[in-house]
């Protein structure tokens, strides 16, 4: 292997959404790996500090709404300010999929905040990856955005969320185009169904169908998809860029018809 391994020793991370879900997986597995952590939060304060108590390298808290811009800039610049320039940025913070809503009755301020949230502050938090000029001394870095396999599967109800995960892939790609040249690596992964604690007693239905879908009949564990996220932020991944990685096991396979 040449030496390279999945150690993110010496680099700092940004995780948007950190303080609870998949955000909380995602911040656990970067530290594991070395890297030292930036644990964003919307309203979840006591998840995020509980979270960042339980890491071994060096962390802060930060709150931010992701919906107002200026939020968005004062938390790149803190994280950067508490941590030093930042390695590694994972857009894991998303607007609600069970915000569920037919498409002609979809609201003007759902549809905005889901936009915002889901695309607008990944954007915003691109650029300022990207404007760091420490960065460049440091070879590159990486960004990982959390799609969703209803980027490019939408369910019934969903267009909103599923709008928004297709052109955060498509951004993924775009700024993989613009900055590769700096050396920055820009990938996303698409979830599937993740498991969750009471989700099969919440919506027993809908785990039943998924199983008796997906080829490997259970659901995502959330464990995978921070494997991934260490993957890409890693120097195993140092040739890849602008791919979707999709985490669903196996169920986007399956035939439509």
């Amino acid at each position: 292997m040449g030496g390279i391994t999945l150690s993110l020793d010496g680099c700092n991370a940004l995780v948007t959404g950190a303080s609870s879900g998949l955000g909380t997986f995602l911040a656990e597995a970067l530290d594991a790996a070395g890297a030292s952590v930036a644990v964003h939060y919307h309203d979840n304060k006591r998840g995020a500090e509980e979270l960042a108590s339980r890491l071994s390298n060096p962390s802060v808290v930060i709150q931010a709404k992701l919906g107002d811009l200026k939020d968005v800039s004062l938390l790149f610049k803190k994280a950067s300010e508490a941590l030093g320039p930042l390695d590694v940025l994972v857009n894991c913070a998303a607007a609600e999929s069970q915000n569920v809503s037919d498409l002609p009755d979809i609201s003007g301020d759902l549809w905005s905040n889901t936009m915002t949230t889901n695309l607008d502050a990944p954007m915003l938090l691109t650029q300022l990856f990207s404007a760091q000029e420490a960065l460049g001394k440091k070879g590159g870095g990486s960004i990982i955005n959390i799609s969703s396999i209803e980027g490019s599967r939408p369910a019934p109800g969903h267009s909103h969320y599923a709008t928004s995960k297709a052109a955060l892939e498509m951004l993924t790609k775009a700024s993989a185009l613009e900055f590769g040249p700096r050396g920055i690596r820009v990938n996303a992964i698409a979830p599937g169904l993740i498991n969750r604690v009471g989700i099969e007693e919440g919506w027993p239905e809908g785990v039943a169908a998924w199983k008796a879908a997906a080829p490997l009949g259970r659901l995502v564990d959330p464990n995978d998809i921070a494997s991934t996220c260490v993957f890409l932020a890693s120097r195993m991944s140092s040739s890849i860029s602008g791919t979707v990685l999709t985490v669903d096991c196996g169920l986007s396979i399956k035939p439509g018809w």
